[in-house]
Order: C-alpha cells, then structure tokens, then sequence
C-alpha cells in the first residue's frame, strides 16, 4: 500500500480511521528541499494523534503562490521525500493555493500548521472546529526554512561557473 494518495483514496481511508477510533491529524505545506525543520515540524504533528496525513501542493499551486521558480523539487519527488518519514502516514496532493477541499473531506480530529500562523487565520480552522476538532500550533526550529537554505545555497555557489 501506497503512502501517497488521491483525495477519494483518502476519503475511504478516512472512513475505516474514524471507524477504527483512529486520531488524525492533517497539515499541509509545499515541502520543498525537505530540511530538519520540516521533519521536526511533522514528528511533533504526529504526536497529535494516530495517524498523520500530509496535504502537498501541487506544483502548479506553488507556482501560483510562491513565483514561476518555485518549487525547486518537483511534485512527485518531493510527495516520495513526505512519505518515505516514518512520522507521515499518509500524502495527498492538492492543486488549489489552498487545503480547504481536501479538509472539508477529511475532517480531521487536529489541525496543525506552524506557530508562525494565527489560529484564526488557519485555513480550515472553522470547518474544523465546527466539527469537534481541534486546531494546534507548532513551534518552528529557528533558522531552519527552505527559503534561508536556497539563499544559502545561492550565496556560496555565486560567481562560480558550472
């Protein structure tokens, strides 16, 4: 079985989980250059709950987002990169600037995103509030972001040919 999943793969999952008495947590993110930060960030997730799912924008919706050289790594590798940590259970990638579809569908039991969001600013938070869940913060690793390393990685290689 395939970590990596389509939104009505995830929505029977879902089903069995809520079935099973299963916590599950979701968060979501571009996850681009995975680094310590990322994986910190996705373990104390998991300590959420039973079951940790992943919404993944799609490449094109971080191209919207983020610029026309965004992302660095593209969708499949980086969906691969998500499911191969043992803190993630499951990836679901979306393709709209923002996860309200995936989590009107999923209704999970925790919300999380980084505690450099306002809870009321969460995307999602009222739906899931609405139904019993709860929404949780992360404190982020300090230093650690993929923008920091790119513009680390461009600094160091400047001036120099290929």
């Amino acid at each position: 079985m395939t970590k990596i999943v389509s939104l009505p793969s995830l929505a029977r999952i879902r089903a069995r989980l809520r079935r099973e008495g299963k916590r599950v947590v979701f968060t979501n993110g571009t996850f681009d250059i995975l680094h310590r930060g990322h994986v910190e960030y996705l373990a104390a997730a998991r300590r959420m709950g039973d079951v940790l799912v992943v919404g993944l924008n799609s490449d094109a919706s971080i191209r919207r987002i983020k610029g026309p050289k965004r992302p660095v790594n593209p969708e499949p590798d980086r969906a691969a990169v998500l499911a191969a940590l043992a803190s993630v259970d499951y990836v679901c990638v979306f393709g709209e600037d923002t996860p309200i579809r995936l989590i009107r569908k999923l209704l999970p039991d925790v919300l999380v995103k980084g505690a450099d969001w306002k809870k009321a600013d969460i995307v999602g938070s009222d739906v899931v509030k609405k139904n019993g869940g709860a929404v949780r913060t992360v404190r982020l690793t300090p230093g650690r972001s993929t923008t920091t390393l790119i513009d680390r990685i461009l600094r160091s290689h400047a001036g120099r040919g290929r």
